[in-house]
């Protein structure tokens, strides 16, 4: 409990007095309060960790970040950089002596920084307009190498007469004639290319090692120096195939590139073992589905000798991290809701070693998580759970410890609900399906409490048990709240991923619905007071909910696809989203695309519904939101637009994005929720 200190002068003395206050549920501005790790990043031998603290200030919304250092053991948690600013991607020199990060603590530009532990002291290495990004050292500690967008002049074929001199015209027009313009997020796109640069230790100007017009991956050194590893999209033809990047070697005596890959389907993530032998990579085999399995593999450094190493493993591997020895290979996966560190040897046996990542996610339980690994086989990494967003814990030898509790101080004032996990059996085939249940603070099960459905998006993305500010702020409001995996999902395995293959969002409905009456048998659902919302993919089942259903009382609709016609012609990847989720254009295959598009059940919906997207939103643009809100309209249906301004998808360009969100669709549904 969160302790009050009264002080009270008498006669006698000064005397303290201290009084206990009573928890109350989580409040909607308490999500200023809330901070969480990132990027944990152990040193080589292992007795320290640097991680990024990230925090929020309630004056400017802004999220800054700091970074921390914290010995393995737990002991002497102190900064490394202090301030509102954002200072992150800190990685370890091999010889553990310095620390790259990124920071905009000189002004508004973000410059590749060394920090030297001997003199404590911070030098910034570049200035350039451009930020840097995925910085690797070389392995004798004097060099780096990074990533930098370089623009390059605009190209147009219009012949525009020039302005007479002091003429006040409209701006010129722009010219665009490429396959994606513009990237959710980021806004238009302007002209220019990721490059590859390296830059000593001495500072100067950074040298670019690139040239042409490719986006180049994150470069990772040679044992000895003379090459960079990295992964891209160099074909003639990656605007229209767009997940077909090679893993790639370039020599920096003369600039040369060799392909060490080749198949067709995407190569990433080059990771090279300590002793300069074998390179360990993630991909896999191109089929156009819509949910493929990532696999680990590995190869000799001229790109022979090609293995499958998880090949057994129908889950997605990422984040490869050599053990020592380089006779093993670390790397993280999702499973079931919960995301852990595995170990796979040379010869394809594979053993899980830590559970529980997680908490990256601030918003909603999508259940990510990271870590890094140190020479003598220690893990740093995130720990997430339903009771706290990320934390620091460190694995040893079998035995895992929690080194931070970052949001005691809220959580000692502050009230949240249980999260219970559930299974089901759809209602369509018999597959089991997982969600979880969060109940609101001093639950009380004989009593009735009105439910809502909360529906992830992706969709091919996994919930699990981490905490969520968003359910969170629903269960503080007296919500039952369920949110699930339905088909689709991933963590489940290719099979069960692609059970929507060219037929979402069809029979998700039926998962969700199953999961519905699996809460309501428990008894303490008040089944007058349903509701039901979800985000991007979420939004699609929510809109699609509605078109077949009217059990529930109201329903928010957040960033969503109505039309797919008119979707995948107007959201920022065109080709992916015609070649993997529909194999076919829309001309070509016009039934496939309306049948399931939630505009074609509009004419069933009653139930009185709020769309919600951000202005600046190039995923699922406003225009999505527009068309179903003006359907429901003319339907004559109780119906509401929230356009959250300057947001782009995820709506968490700034902390009072987030926080409008849950409040705008608690709004709704306070409003609805015993409204005869």
């Amino acid at each position: 409990m969160k302790k009050v200190l009264v002080f009270l002068f008498l006669s006698f003395g000064l005397f303290t007095l201290t009084i206990a206050q009573e928890k109350t549920n989580l409040e909607l501005t308490d999500l200023f309060d809330l901070e969480y790790i990132t990027s944990p990043s152990i040193s080589p031998d292992g007795s320290k960790i640097v991680y990024v603290r990230n925090f929020k200030d309630i004056m400017t919304d802004r999220d800054y970040s700091n970074l921390w250092i914290v010995n393995a053991d737990g002991t002497q948690n102190r900064p490394i950089t202090q301030g509102n600013r954002r200072d992150y991607a800190p990685v370890w020199s091999h010889d553990g002596t310095k620390l790259a990060f990124l920071s905009n603590q000189q002004d508004d530009k973000v410059k590749l920084f060394v920090h030297y532990f001997d003199t404590n002291s911070s030098v910034a290495l570049t200035n350039s307009a451009n930020p840097p990004s995925a910085v690797s050292w070389s392995y004798d500690n004097q060099h780096l190498a990074f990533t930098q967008f370089v623009p390059a002049k605009p190209s147009s074929l219009l012949n525009i007469p020039s302005k007479p001199q002091g003429a006040e015209w409209n701006a010129a027009p722009i010219f665009i004639d490429e396959m994606v313009y513009r990237r959710d997020g980021g806004g238009y796109v302007s002209p220019g290319f990721r490059q590859i640069f390296t830059i000593d230790l001495t500072g100067g100007t950074a040298r670019q090692r690139t040239f042409d017009e490719n986006n180049y991956g994150s470069p990772v050194w040679s044992k000895d120096g003379n090459s960079l590893f990295f992964s891209a999209n160099l074909h003639e033809n990656a605007e229209f195939e767009p997940r077909n990047p090679e893993v790639y070697q370039l020599s920096l005596s003369d600039g040369s590139i060799k392909a060490l890959t080749s198949r067709f389907g995407p190569d990433s993530n080059p990771t090279l073992s300590p002793d300069g032998k074998l390179i360990a990579f993630t991909g896999s085999d191109d089929t156009f589905q819509g949910y493929q399995v990532t696999h680990l593999y590995v190869m000799n450094v001229d790109g022979s000798g090609v293995k499958n190493l998880t090949a057994d493993l129908d889950r997605d591997a990422g984040n490869p991290q050599w053990e020592a020895n380089s006779q093993g290979i670390y790397f993280q996966y999702d499973e079931f809701g919960d995301t852990k560190v595995g170990h796979v040897s040379l010869n394809g046996k594979i053993r899980t070693l830590v559970e529980g990542l997680g908490g990256l996610d601030l918003g909603r339980p999508y259940n990510s998580g990271t870590y890094s690994l140190s020479a003598n086989n220690r893990i740093a990494y995130t720990l997430g759970s339903p009771e706290h967003p990320a934390d620091l814990a460190v694995w040893s030898g079998g035995n895992s410890t929690r080194l931070t509790a970052l949001n005691d101080d809220v959580f000692s004032y502050r009230k949240i609900g249980k999260t219970e996990e559930i299974w089901w059996e759809s209602s369509f085939d018999g597959r089991k399906v997982q969600g979880w249940i969060v109940t609101p603070p001093d639950f009380d099960p004989n009593k009735k409490y009105p439910f809502i459905l909360e529906i992830h998006g992706g969709p091919f993305a996994m919930y699990g048990p981490s905490f969520a500010y968003e359910i969170q702020a629903y269960a503080a409001a007296g919500y039952v709240v369920l949110y699930t995996n339905p088909r689709g999902s991933t963590g489940y395995g290719q099979e069960f991923g692609n059970l929507i293959h060219h037929d979402y969002p069809n029979h998700d409905y039926e998962d969700l619905m199953s999961g519905v009456d699996a809460v309501i048998e428990k008894g303490y659902i008040d089944t007058a007071n349903l509701f039901v919302t979800g985000g991007s993919g979420g939004g699609v089942l929510t809109a699609w909910i509605v078109g077949k259903t009217d059990r529930f009382k109201a329903a928010v609709v957040a960033k969503p696809v109505i039309n797919w016609t008119s979707f995948v012609l107007h959201a920022d990847n065109p080709v992916f989203f015609t070649k993997y989720w529909f194999g076919a254009n829309p001309w070509e295959d016009i039934e496939n695309y309306w049948r399931r598009s939630p505009l074609s059940l509009v004419g069933n919906v009653t139930t009185p519904t709020m769309l919600l997207t951000g202005e600046r939103d190039f995923r699922t643009p406003i225009s999505e939101s527009e068309q179903y809100y003006a359907a429901l309209k003319l339907q004559g249906v109780e119906s509401a637009m929230v356009r959250i301004p300057n947001a782009s998808h995820g709506l968490v360009n700034r902390p009072s994005m987030l926080m409008s969100k849950s409040a705008s669709i608690l709004s709704w549904f306070n409003h609805y929720r015993d409204k005869e």
